[in-house]
């Protein structure tokens, strides 16, 4: 076990200096044309992309790889899961850095970016038993990574470029409904499995009861946020319709 966690140390900054890399290469190369109002937002956005969806496929992998994963939120963390859980951590901590240089005041990214790496980092180094769990929130978490960063990126210059209004209009309803599926209904059941195992004492050998108490309150309020989130942009999309029928009627 030691030996194993000596080899995988290395990771960490490698995927740290991969994430500050697409980032900077965002901002100075690919969004250099862009206003320097969107720019940080863009950047943002593409390191997103490298993240999100390589993310759901490594952990998809992680958690089909372990033997002991299927149906049990107690197994010991592979190195694999733990790789996955750096390369997460990775993205988060740079992200982090980007909002707390650009945007300090937005205190609601800051927290849920502090509360997600505390879970990732927990997981990984504190219990170091859960990845399964952990990972399945990951992949619930970022399963709608591609369509979202498309919709943002898109949502930033529709105003000036009809590309990207049209993009804007086409992908918003799908974008919220598959949205709407994965933080309204797939997220709460698997939270409520995953509750349901920790409550019975399944886990309280390796996890100790704060950890798992407090992965699930974070998770709980990240998909309450989440919620009143996509039900405002359903509300705004009904308006924006209902508006654009008016005006062609008038």
């Amino acid at each position: 076990m030691e030996t194993e966690h000596h080899h995988h140390h290395h990771h960490l900054p490698l995927f740290l200096c991969m994430f500050v890399f697409i980032y900077l290469l965002a901002r100075f190369v690919v969004f250099r044309n862009w206003s320097p109002k969107t720019r940080p937002e863009a950047s943002s956005c593409l390191i997103s992309l490298a993240h999100g969806t390589p993310a759901v496929f490594l952990a998809a992998r992680a958690i089909i790889l372990d033997p002991t994963a299927r149906r049990r939120f107690a197994s010991p963390n592979t190195a694999f899961q733990n790789l996955v859980l750096d390369y997460s951590v990775a993205y988060f901590l740079t992200d982090l850095v980007h909002y707390l240089v650009f945007f300090p005041s937005d205190v609601l990214f800051i927290g849920h970016h502090l509360a997600t790496l505390f879970v990732f980092l927990t997981c990984r180094h504190v219990v170091s038993h859960g990845a399964s769990a952990v990972l399945s929130l990951l992949i619930l978490a970022e399963v709608t990574s591609f369509c979202q960063n498309a919709w943002t990126l898109s949502a930033a210059r529709r105003n000036d470029v009809v590309f990207a209004a049209r993009l804007y209009d086409f992908l918003s309803p799908p974008f919220y409904a598959l949205y709407s599926l994965v933080r309204g209904f797939a997220g709460p059941y698997f939270v409520y499995r995953m509750a349901a195992f920790y409550l019975s004492g399944a886990a309280d050998a390796v996890i100790p009861r704060w950890v798992w108490v407090s992965w699930i309150v974070v998770v709980l309020t990240a998909i309450s946020v989440s919620i009143l989130w996509i039900t405002n942009l359903w509300i705004e999309l009904y308006r924006e319709r209902i508006g654009k029928l008016v005006k062609k009627i008038s």
